[in-house]
């Protein structure tokens, strides 16, 4: 039986509030921190923050499939929103990149997470980043305000994608840009994976073909589309056998199906000139 939007975004909500409780170790042992454990102890998706300036281990909960805030180009002074921010760790990098003059906000539409990342701020003395509740299909964010947008592992998470894309064109200023990082497929999933609403926390079943996500980009008007980084994702057997019985499961590792993590990067276009009054337009 398929789940409603609804009823797949309050399960997404239920699980990550668990997970803000949770510690780090805990939710790199998961399908990006869904609870399906799994016996082989490495991360299935998470790459390593430890190296990027502004990193905080007490931020990171080994929830992201990338690192675009180390492809985002940002500069001194911008403004950038993370959708989904978690406990704060993209936005933590962000402000390292953007200094004191910029300002960096953070959107996610779970309670225990913006009062994680809250408190984590607090602690690290920072007043130029803010934590905003709301869901990233409709951001509490002005028009125009954004210089650069990012975002770990969460689009994937939203039933809606293409009401998030049209959003983060709404927030970005003439000229500004995003770096996303998300899982995309090549290929179908099996039935019992895509169908199983709890696959939707583990970052899985929600994800899209990556030609039809990268489509929906373009159809919403941005420009200079790049895919600046790609990796396959390999999910343990242990996990997939709570899904697939030993046919399905074999049929799925021998067969197309491919599950990437791709970090993609486009811009909104800039406001042409006006044409004055002498001017041959």
């Amino acid at each position: 039986m398929k789940t409603s939007d609804d009823q797949i975004k309050d399960l997404v909500k239920q699980k990550y509030s668990e997970i803000a409780l949770q510690d780090k170790e805990t939710n790199q042992a998961s399908c990006c921190g869904s609870g399906s454990c799994t016996t082989e102890v490495y991360n299935i998706m998470n790459d390593d923050y430890s190296a990027l300036g502004g990193y905080n281990p007490e931020a990171d909960l080994g929830l992201g499939c990338g690192l675009p805030t180390q492809f985002a180009k940002i500069k001194k002074g911008d403004v950038v929103v993370d959708l989904g921010s978690g406990a704060g760790n993209d936005c933590f990098v962000a402000r390292a990149e953007t200094g004191e003059t910029g300002k960096v906000i953070g959107v996610d539409f779970t309670e225990a997470m913006i009062a994680k990342a809250r408190h984590n701020a607090e602690t690290l003395g920072y007043n130029n980043v803010e934590f905003r509740f709301g869901d990233i299909e409709k951001m509490p964010i002005t028009a125009g305000v954004a210089d650069v947008v990012v975002s770990n592992c969460v689009l994937n998470l939203v039933p809606n994608k293409d009401a998030v894309i049209k959003d983060i064109y709404r927030v970005l200023k003439p000229g500004g840009h995003f770096s996303i990082s998300d899982v995309v497929l090549a290929g179908n999933l099996p039935e019992n994976l895509k169908n199983k609403a709890e696959m939707y926390a583990g970052c899985v079943a929600g994800a899209i073909q990556k030609d039809v996500y990268l489509d929906l980009i373009k159809q919403n008007g941005f420009k200079e589309i790049t895919v600046q980084k790609e990796k396959a994702i390999v999910i343990p057997d242990d996990i997939l056998a709570k899904y697939l019985n030993q046919d399905e499961l074999a049929s799925f590792k021998n067969g197309k199906t491919g599950i990437f993590s791709v970090t993609v990067y486009a811009e909104k276009p800039a406001e042409k000139a006006s044409c004055g009054p002498n001017c041959c337009c």
